[in-house]
C-alpha cells in the first residue's frame, strides 16, 4: 500500500488528466457529444424491422445482368459448365461465409437500421453482420483493407441516404458466378419510398469485370411481428462440400444402423414397390 500511496502522490488529479487527455488518440477527443443526437432526430424515421418485399422482387422489375468483360464472362461460363456437371458451388454456405455486397443486403432474413451521430448502422440477421456507415465526412481510405462488407461512407441528400463502399472481399460475388476484383465499388441509395415501404439500390462498378455499371434493387417492407433473431450459422450447418465447393451435399448426422430390419422396403435388399402393400399381404 506505501508503494502504492507514492505512486498517486505522484500523479495528482490534474496531471493525471492531462496525462489521459495526451494519451487519448485524436479521433477519441472528436467523438460527438450526446447533445448532436439533436441532429439525429431530424433524419427520416426508419425505426422498426425491415423484410424483403418478394411481391416486389429485384424492386418490381427484371432481373438484372451484368454486363461482363471478356475475362470475366470466361469465368463464368466456366461457372455455368461446372455447375452443369456437378451442382451449384456451395462452399461459402458450406464454411459459413458470409455473402458480402450485394448478397448480404438481398437474403431472405430482416434488417434494422440505427443512428447515432455520424454513422448509419445496418444490423441483418443473416450471419449477424453489421454494416458501419459513417456520415461524418470522412473518406474511404486510398488502400482499402479487404472486408466482406467493404468500408463505407455516406452522405444524406435530403431524406436519401447515400453511400460510397470500397475494398470489398474479392471472395463475395455479384451475382452467383461473377466475382469481382479489388477496384469493384459501390454507389448505393437507401430511401423511403412510402410509408412502410424501404428501397436500397446499389451500382457496382469494376473495370475489370463489368462494361457497364450493374444496378440491383431490394425493395423492404415494414414488418415489426418478428424481432431481428440471433443467426449462427455453424450452430445447424450440415451442409458438406468438397475443396471446389461443387456438388455439396447434406449430412443429418444421423448415426448409422447396423442393425437388419426384416421386410425393410426401402432396406438395400428391399423393393419400394412393396410399401404399397400393407404387412401381412
Amino acid at each position: 500500500m506505501k508503494g502504492l500511496t507514492r505512486f498517486s502522490s505522484l500523479l495528482t488529479a490534474p496531471a493525471l488528466f492531462a496525462a489521459i487527455a495526451v494519451a487519448a488518440p485524436a479521433d477519441a477527443q472528436q467523438t460527438p457529444r450526446a447533445t448532436e443526437y439533436a441532429e439525429v432526430l431530424k433524419l427520416p424515421d426508419w425505426v422498426g424491422i425491415w423484410y424483403p418485399d418478394w411481391s416486389q422482387l429485384f424492386g418490381g422489375r427484371a432481373a438484372a445482368k451484368p454486363q461482363l468483360t471478356p475475362q470475366a464472362q470466361a469465368a463464368y461460363d466456366k461457372y455455368l459448365a461446372e455447375t452443369k456437371d456437378k451442382g451449384p458451388d456451395q462452399y461459402a454456405q458450406a464454411h459459413c461465409l458470409p455473402p458480402g455486397l450485394p448478397g448480404v443486403m438481398q437474403q431472405p432474413y430482416p434488417i434494422e437500421v440505427l443512428y447515432s451521430p455520424g454513422r448509419v448502422t445496418i444490423f441483418t440477421e443473416a450471419y449477424s453482420q453489421v454494416r458501419r456507415i459513417y456520415t461524418d465526412g470522412r473518406k474511404n481510405p486510398d488502400d482499402p483493407d479487404p472486408f466482406f462488407n467493404g468500408n463505407s461512407v455516406g452522405h444524406w441528400d435530403g431524406d436519401t441516404l447515400v453511400i460510397e463502399t470500397v475494398g470489398l472481399n474479392t471472395e463475395t460475388q455479384l451475382v452467383p458466378g461473377v466475382g469481382h476484383s479489388d477496384k469493384a465499388k459501390v454507389e448505393e441509395k437507401i430511401w423511403l419510398e412510402k410509408p412502410g415501404q424501404l428501397i436500397d439500390e446499389m451500382t457496382f462498378t469494376d473495370p475489370e469485370t463489368l462494361t457497364a455499371p450493374f444496378v440491383t434493387r431490394v425493395v423492404y417492407k415494414l414488418d415489426n411481428s418478428y424481432p431481428i433473431r440471433e443467426y449462427v450459422c455453424g450452430e445447424n450447418n450440415h451442409l458438406i462440400t468438397g475443396d471446389t465447393g461443387a456438388g455439396a451435399n447434406i449430412d443429418l448426422g444421423l448415426d448409422p444402423n447396423d442393425t437388419p430390419v426384416e421386410d425393410d422396403p426401402f432396406g438395400p435388399d428391399g423393393d419400394p414397390d412393396d410399401a404399397k402393400e400393407p404387412a401381412g399381404k
